[in-house]
């Protein structure tokens, strides 16, 4: 299917200039939505380790500008939440199997938070050359936004810049969040352990799995699978993290509950950057499809209006807490949380096993509408072209019209299964098929 990319216009470009022997990095930003535009500056204010916070921005860098997959590389622009006194920038590699995420905690700013909320942000070169020259004892002020600070190129005239961020990039910062919230804590390595496991990565591109295991004090990496290790596909894409090595305290692994997906939470003290893998080079967080199953019912407008003005941007979402305040059922706030994180308001911590709150800078409709298997599978919903054969407690079998043929689909407990192509070569691993979407969308 043909995709179709968004033209973001930015105002001017990013920049960091230094006056008065201070390094000053602002962001140029844009959106669809015009509340957004309309807000000059997000944040204003020092940070308190520059060389660090210019190291971590680099490999952000690394990992929009890489690609692992068939896509070539090309540069897109990560998105930064900023609120809740503290600072998000999220961005994805060009072939989406790598998703990146540094958090600049309270400790790690000093400055004023003049809005919260989400916006695209601009990374241009002559911005990442100077990031890559910051010394440790210089004084760097950030800025998300424009404020009162002039942006413009070296001849004083603002720059209008476009981008194409593709529908890849969105799908998967919906998805991933999924993935994210379903791993567990596996491994911690010290900062002598990091150093250890990155010089025994392969050298050059390596095919095939790894798993990494823990022996005694040290931690190695073999092809070959035992019981407790973490599996890396694609181990190469690792080395993402090589520049900000000689500054990390400690690195924590986890793993998605189904041994597939693996993350990489880097701490600074003041600051984390986490690299999630998707299952293999060649998969990308956005194709796998699980975000589908908790886009079935739709949310009501009136739940996410209501969301929305009870959060500021990366406030911990606890719905529990929600519940309990506004008399909402605790089964009805699951839904929503799922929900919530497939049109991508939430995002996820590792590090604080918790949902935050965050909105993207789309319009809500596009993400819906880049899901072809849910649209699929709601014409096969209008156009009747779901029987339901038997529908019994914890048991539903359905006769679903197929392109030549009719399908069987069967729900069983938390169980599906289907007789199509799609469910016969990826077993669900890659989401729901279009065939038992329909059945689920008939059965709630």
């Amino acid at each position: 299917m043909a995709t179709t990319d968004i033209a973001i216009s930015y105002s001017g470009n990013s920049v960091l200039t230094q006056k008065s022997g201070i390094q000053q990095l602002v962001l140029s930003h844009q959106a669809e939505l015009t509340e957004i535009n309309n807000v000059p500056c997000f944040f204003w204010g020092n940070l308190t380790d520059p060389l660090t916070s210019a190291k971590c921005l680099m490999t952000l860098s690394k990992v929009v500008r890489s690609s692992f997959g068939p896509i070539p590389p090309s540069l897109r622009d990560p998105i930064v939440s900023a609120g809740t006194d503290q600072i998000r920038f999220e961005g994805f590699s060009s072939c989406n199997g790598v998703y990146a995420r540094l958090d600049l905690l309270e400790d790690a700013i000093d400055g004023e938070f003049l809005a919260s909320g989400t916006t695209n942000v601009d990374f241009n070169e002559p911005m990442l050359n100077a990031l890559n020259a910051v010394k440790k004892t210089e004084k760097m002020i950030l800025g998300v936004g424009s404020k009162e600070v002039s942006i413009s190129t070296s001849k004083g005239k603002i720059v209008e810049k476009k981008v194409r961020l593709p529908e890849r990039w969105i799908k998967g910062l919906t998805s991933v969040q999924l993935y994210l919230a379903g791993m567990e804590q596996r491994f911690n390595l010290n900062k002598v352990q990091v150093v250890q496991l990155f010089q025994s990565i392969p050298k050059g591109a390596t095919k095939g799995t790894f798993y990494l295991s823990q022996r005694a004090n040290r931690f190695v990496l073999t092809p070959v699978a035992s019981q407790g290790a973490v599996r890396i596909g694609g181990i190469q894409r690792l080395r993402l993290l090589e520049g900000i090595l000689p500054y990390i305290d400690n690195l924590t692994v986890y793993q998605e509950l189904d041994g597939e997906s693996s993350s990489f939470v880097a701490d600074f003290k003041t600051m984390r950057m986490t690299l999630s893998l998707s299952p293999d080079s060649f998969r990308g967080f956005s194709g796998e499809g699980n975000v589908l199953e908790n886009m079935v019912q739709d949310v009501p407008d009136e739940w996410v209006l209501g969301v929305n003005s009870l959060l500021n941007s990366n406030e911990m979402f606890d719905p529990t807490l929600l519940s309990i305040e506004h008399d909402v059922d605790f089964s009805t706030m699951d839904s929503l949380t799922a929900s919530l994180s497939s049109v991508g308001l939430l995002g996820y911590d590792l590090h604080n096993s918790q949902h935050y709150y965050r909105r993207l800078p789309f319009k809500m409709e596009r993400i819906l509408a880049l899901n072809p298997r849910l649209k699929n599978a709601k014409k096969l919903v209008a156009t009747q072209g779901v029987e339901i054969l038997k529908d019994t407690e914890g048991y539903i079998e359905a006769r679903v019209a197929g392109s030549d043929v009719k399908h069987t689909v069967i729900l069983q407990g938390e169980q599906s299964r289907c007789t199509c192509d799609w469910f016969t070569n990826h077993q669900g691993k890659r989401g729901l098929c279009k065939h038992i979407l329909a059945v689920k969308m008939l059965s709630n």
